[in-house]
C-alpha cells in the first residue's frame, strides 16, 4: 500500500501531540523523535490529522485565536456579545475603529488552518495506493466550503480557486464574491455525489474518512445532509443579488433525491474540540467579553425560556440579577464598567458549548435547517414544504437543542416584543437607552400570521433563526446584514471616520494580505462596489 516517500517532518510533529495538530503544518520543519514516517502513514493518519486541524479551526480551539479569528468582530456585530474591555484605548472593532492586526487572523486561520489542511490531505493522498477515497475527498470539499464561504461573506473577493496556484510575479488572483459563490455550488455538487455511494451502501467508508471525522464520526448520510443544508444556505444568501441561481441552488438542496436536509437534533453538526473551550477562557478568566444587548432584550421581551442556557444574571449591584447585555460601541472608561453584565453561556441539552473539557463548536444545526425551508418555502421554492409549519418546526428543534422544553405556549404567543433596553451605567445618562417606540427596537411578535405581508413573515423567519443561531455570531451578522433582521442597535461611538454609516458591512482586507499581494490585492479592488472599508457592501448585500 505504501510507497515509503520521505514525509514532510510537519506529520511527525502533530503526531506527538495527544489532539490534532495546534500550530501550522507549514511552520513545523523538524522532527525531534526521529520517527520513521512509515508511523505517520499508519491508520491514515497523513490524511486525517490535516482534515482534523481544518475542523477545529471553523472555531478556532486556541483562545487568543478564536478572539481575534470571530469574537472580536462576528460575535459582536451580530448582537450576540460585547466587550467590556476597551482595547487599545477604547478604540477598536466594536466601535468601527479597524484593527488590522486584529482582523488578519480571520485569513490567517483560514487559509492555514482550513485551506491548507485540506490541500495537506490532496498532498498526502498518493502515498496510499489503490484506495479509493471519494468518501474523505468530499469532507475535504465541504469543509472548504463551510470555512470559505465565511472569508467571502466578511471580506467579499476572496482566494479560493487560485490558492496554492501563483501568478509569474508571484502574486494570487483573487475571486470575486460571486465566482467564490459560483465555486462552492461546484465543490458541493462534487461533494454530494462523491458521498451518495457511500449512503446508498455500494460502497463502504475508509478508515481514513472516520479517522477524520470529528463531527460525525465518520457518518456518510449526515455530511451528505450537512452539505445539501449548507448549499440552501449559501443559496438564500444571494437570493437579492442573483435570484435564479438563487433558486436554482436552493431547489437543487432540497430535492429529496440529493438525500435531505439536516431534520433533527441528532444531525447536529458540532465540532468536538476535545479540549477546553476557547471562549470560555475569554469569558471567565479574561473578563473580555459579555452579552449582547440586542439578544438580552427580545429573549425578556419574549419571555424565552433559552435565555438561562445563552446567558447568566448579571452581578454587578446595579442591575443585579437581570439578564442584561452590553449595547455595541458604547463609550467605556474602564473594564470594571461593564464586567459584571450578563456572562455569555452555551448550556445545550446534549452538551455544553463552552466547557472546560469537553467543548464543541456549533457549525451548523436542524433548527437552522428548518428556518432556511421557512424562507424557501415563502418564496415558493420547489419542495419546501409549508411556510408556516418549517417556521414552528425550527423553533421546536430550536428549544429541543437547548433543553427549554416544549415550544407550544411560546409559539401561540401573539403579543410579545423586545424589551426596551435600559442601560443604569452609561457614561452619560440615557445615552445608551434604547427605549419602547424607539426605530431600532423590534416590533416583531412570536406567533406565525398568515394574514401578514411576506416581509413580516421574513422578520418572523430571520429573528427566531438569529436567536437559534446562537452562539454562532458569524452566522447571525451575515444574516442582519442580508435581511436587515432582526432589529439590532447600532453603535453609540461611530470611531469609522465617516467610512461606515448606520451598521458595518464587511471588514477591510488585512495589510499583510494587501502587502504580500499587491498584484492580487489591485485586481480585488475591482471587484469591490466601493472602496475597501466597512461601509462598502458586499456583493450579494443587495437588499
Amino acid at each position: 500500500m505504501n510507497k515509503h516517500k520521505k514525509l514532510p517532518l510537519l506529520i511527525a510533529a502533530c503526531l506527538l501531540m495527544t489532539t490534532a495538530c495546534t500550530d501550522n503544518f507549514k511552520d513545523i520543519n523538524t522532527n525531534p523523535a526521529g520517527v520513521k514516517p512509515d508511523v505517520f502513514l499508519a491508520d491514515f493518519k497523513a490524511l486525517a490529522l490535516p482534515l482534523q486541524n481544518a475542523q477545529r479551526s471553523f472555531h478556532h480551539y486556541i483562545n487568543w485565536e478564536y478572539q481575534l479569528q470571530r469574537n472580536l468582530n462576528s460575535d459582536i456585530y451580530s448582537g450576540y456579545m460585547m466587550t467590556p474591555t476597551p482595547f487599545n484605548g477604547g478604540n477598536n472593532n466594536s466601535n468601527y475603529f479597524m484593527m488590522d492586526g486584529w482582523n488578519e487572523w480571520i485569513l490567517n486561520i483560514a487559509y492555514d488552518g482550513v485551506m491548507q489542511g485540506v490541500a495537506d490531505y490532496e498532498k498526502f493522498k498518493p502515498e496510499y495506493e489503490g484506495i479509493d477515497f471519494n468518501d474523505t475527498d468530499a469532507l475535504g470539499l465541504v469543509l472548504k466550503v463551510m470555512e470559505m464561504h465565511k472569508v467571502a461573506d466578511i471580506f467579499g473577493p476572496l482566494i479560493y480557486t487560485k490558492y496554492s496556484k501563483p501568478n509569474a510575479d508571484l502574486s494570487i488572483d483573487f475571486d470575486s464574491q460571486q465566482n467564490g459563490f459560483k465555486a462552492f455550488f461546484a465543490d458541493l455538487d462534487v461533494a454530494v455525489e462523491k458521498l451518495k455511494p457511500y449512503v446508498s451502501g455500494t460502497k463502504t467508508v475508509t478508515s481514513a474518512f472516520k479517522n477524520a471525522d470529528l463531527i460525525y464520526g465518520g457518518d456518510p448520510e449526515k455530511w451528505l445532509k450537512l452539505a445539501n443544508t449548507l448549499r440552501l444556505r449559501l443559496a438564500l444568501r444571494i437570493v437579492y443579488a442573483d435570484a435564479t441561481l438563487a433558486k436554482t441552488e436552493g431547489e437543487k438542496a432540497l430535492d429529496p433525491a440529493n438525500g435531505g436536509l439536516l431534520e433533527e437534533n441528532a444531525d447536529n453538526a458540532l465540532v468536538d474540540y476535545g479540549s477546553e473551550s476557547p471562549i470560555v477562557v475569554i469569558i471567565e478568566d479574561w473578563s473580555d467579553i459579555r452579552t449582547g444587548a440586542p439578544l438580552a432584550s427580545l429573549l425578556q421581551g419574549y419571555g424565552d425560556p433559552r435565555i438561562t442556557r445563552y446567558m447568566t444574571p448579571a452581578s454587578d449591584a446595579a442591575v443585579s440579577g437581570q439578564f442584561i447585555g452590553i449595547r455595541n460601541g458604547v463609550a467605556i472608561d474602564d473594564k470594571s464598567r461593564y464586567s459584571g453584565y450578563s456572562k455569555p453561556i452555551a448550556s445545550a441539552a446534549s452538551a455544553n458549548y463552552f466547557d472546560r473539557l469537553k467543548a464543541k463548536a456549533k457549525v451548523m444545526t436542524a433548527a437552522e435547517a428548518w428556518f432556511l425551508k421557512a424562507e424557501a418555502a415563502l418564496r415558493s421554492w420547489a419542495n419546501a414544504g409549508e411556510a408556516k409549519i418549517n417556521y414552528e418546526t425550527g423553533v421546536e428543534k430550536s428549544f429541543e437543542e437547548w433543553g427549554a422544553g416544549p415550544a407550544t405556549a411560546y409559539l401561540q404567543n401573539s403579543t410579545a416584543t423586545a424589551a426596551p433596553y435600559v442601560d443604569p451605567k452609561s457614561m452619560v445618562a440615557n445615552a445608551n437607552n434604547v427605549p419602547a417606540g424607539n426605530a431600532n427596537l423590534s416590533t416583531i411578535t412570536i406567533q406565525w400570521n398568515p394574514a401578514d405581508t411576506d416581509e413580516r413573515k421574513l422578520e418572523r423567519i430571520i429573528t427566531q433563526k438569529w436567536i437559534a443561531l446562537y452562539p454562532d455570531g458569524q452566522e447571525a451578522w451575515t444574516e442582519f446584514r442580508r435581511t436587515g433582521y432582526p432589529k439590532l442597535f447600532p453603535v453609540v461611538v461611530n470611531n469609522s471616520n465617516g467610512t461606515i454609516s448606520g451598521f458595518i458591512n464587511r471588514l477591510p482586507i488585512p495589510s499583510k494580505f494587501r502587502n504580500s499581494n499587491q498584484g492580487g490585492y489591485t485586481k480585488a479592488l475591482t471587484m469591490l462596489d466601493g472602496p475597501d472599508n466597512g461601509g462598502t457592501k458586499v456583493w450579494w448585500d443587495k437588499k
